[in-house]
């Protein structure tokens, strides 16, 4: 459980963190121009530089998350979680800032049940 639980930390992390640059840097700049077209005029440099770390980090986000939902759903069948923490958990990696808070939940209770597990004899 512990090699699940290594797995889920970084990819929850990584996802966390990709999703929040993807949400406050990447997206305004790429659309700001047609929000306030003065500030980033179509083809400037602020609008390719939104639009190519969209692109490349939307996508790169995208199998990321795939990984992260396989991962924690592995964990989540190795630690037992009920079916509504479950989800919470898969769908909360979907949503900036929250998903730290749901990283932190789940390896809380992770970490919670490895402790209280019985330690083989001589270990």
């Amino acid at each position: 459980m512990k090699n699940a639980l290594r797995w889920y930390t970084i990819l929850a992390t990584v996802v966390g963190i990709s999703i929040i640059v993807l949400v406050v840097i990447a997206v305004p700049l790429n659309h700001a121009h047609q929000v306030v077209p003065g500030l980033f005029p179509q083809g400037s440099s602020g609008q390719v530089l939104g639009q190519t770390i969209s692109a490349v980090l939307g996508t790169a986000h995208g199998f990321i998350y795939m990984g992260f939902l396989l991962v924690a759903f592995w964990l989540s069948r190795l630690a037992r979680w009920p079916i509504a923490f479950t989800a919470v958990t898969l769908v909360c990696g979907t949503i900036p800032f929250l998903s730290f808070w749901a990283e932190r939940r789940a390896i809380r209770r992770v970490q919670t049940l490895i402790d209280s597990s019985p330690r083989p004899v001589g270990a």
